[in-house]
């Protein structure tokens, strides 16, 4: 079924609202088993009006979100009926509902509001408890063949409305009887070039499945759609050639997956940072329940806070300097020692765009990994990106590594 979807909404192409009706309508179709073809953003007025007449060609279902207000750019209702040659008449059972949602919040209702109670002829008026502006079913029959809905803007109104009118009616046209299962395995460690030449020939072997890649900082997913049979061989595929790198299929973040684990494991973990200012820590507090495993998050940004707070020897950041091996052994050390963790993780690097040199680049960054009982590492990296994608990139680096410490992978 070939569905698209257009949003009207100067605010969305200006930047100072951002458009997330594109991944609630993507999300929540494909747990009917159907898929957006197409998505569609135009201003408010009269762009509507060409975007409806292009889509009608094109399309089975469309929906249209936002321009059912009351004012004079809200023109999604006027610019359907008149594409479908179709008269607006007042549905007086849609008037009768706007007047009592201005009732029972004591407020007067203006004549401008009158417009939104008109809908195009022989079309279904969709109920909105939530706010001023009814929706519109159109049909396939008066659509030319195409069914329509127009549903209002707001979140608060549209998420409703789309459950409770869209969802029954999008099953009954679609027909789909078996809905294929999804699942989105998480890497973190391999790029997408990497995960798509060790795999990639084996999973187009199975036949009527469908895979895909989606990068992201420092991670990467693999969608998986098909039968249950088949995400389980393709799975085993992919973590036969990459299950070092896996991290979960549950759709969750890694520093979640990380807090799982080490409560799995009974084990605490400590932060000091440097170059990355705390992201590390803020990403583990972000986890419900990490108060269980997380102790301390010591930011040691000035040579002093090294030396006072985990103990860095003066003698040390005179001679190697703040970002080196040397360096960030001790801060992981002295912090596992003061915390009393069972697991401490430092960080100290450059992330520019200055004090970078030959030896020691714009980018580099050491990561110690300190443990009870056991000899602490330190690896060398360089992440030359900007300072924000920097932090990122290191905060990435090291979450992924404590958590195939922890694993032993």
């Amino acid at each position: 079924m070939r569905i698209e979807v257009i949003t009207t909404g100067t605010e969305l192409l200006l930047g100072s609202t951002m458009n997330t009706h594109g991944a609630f309508f993507g999300q929540e179709l494909m747990k009917m088993g159907l898929r957006v073809q197409r998505q569609l953003t135009v201003p408010d007025g009269e762009a509507i009006h060409s975007a409806l007449k292009d889509s009608l060609t094109s399309s089975d279902v469309i929906i249209v979100t936002g321009g059912l207000g009351p004012t004079s750019d809200d023109l999604t209702r006027e610019a359907c009926a008149d594409v479908l040659g179709l008269d607006l008449i007042l549905d007086e059972a849609a008037l009768r509902s706007m007047k009592a949602f201005f009732q029972s919040r004591e407020k007067p209702m203006g004549d401008v509001n009158k417009k939104q109670a008109y809908a195009p002829i022989g079309c279904d008026v969709l109920q909105n408890p939530n706010g001023t502006a009814p929706g519109v079913y159109v049909p396939p029959r008066q659509g030319g063949g195409c069914a329509i809905f127009l549903l209002p803007g707001p979140p608060r109104e549209l998420y409703p409305m789309f459950h409770e009118e869209v969802v029954p009616r999008l099953k009954a046209l679609s027909g789909v009887e078996v809905i294929p299962d999804v699942l989105e395995m998480k890497f973190v460690g391999v790029g997408e070039s990497e995960l798509q030449e060790g795999i990639d020939a084996q999973l187009e072997a199975i036949e009527g499945f469908e895979h895909g890649y989606c990068a992201r900082m420092g991670e990467c997913d693999l969608r998986l759609i098909g039968d249950a049979g088949q995400l389980a061989q393709a799975r085993d595929i992919a973590l036969q050639k990459y299950g070092k790198y896996f991290v979960n299929d549950q759709g969750q973040p890694l520093e979640q997956t990380l807090v799982e684990t080490l409560a799995a494991h009974h084990l605490t973990l400590t932060t000091v940072e440097s170059c990355t200012g705390g992201l590390i820590a803020s990403r583990i507090t972000d986890v419900p329940g990490s108060s269980a495993v997380f102790t301390h998050g010591y930011v040691t940004y000035a040579n002093q806070a090294k030396v006072e707070m985990v103990g860095v020897s003066q003698a040390d950041l005179d001679e190697h300097g703040a970002v080196s091996e040397q360096v960030a052994r001790q801060m992981a050390e002295g912090a596992l020692e003061r915390s009393g963790s069972d697991l401490a993780i430092a960080v100290t690097g450059i992330a520019g765009p200055d004090g970078g040199s030959a030896e020691k680049p714009t980018g580099t960054v050491f990561m110690a990994f300190a443990r009870k009982g056991q000899p602490t590492e330190v690896k060398h990296e360089c992440h030359p990106r900007n300072r924000k994608d920097f932090k990122t990139a290191v905060a990435q680096a090291v979450l992924s590594k404590v958590l195939r410490h922890v694993t032993g992978r």
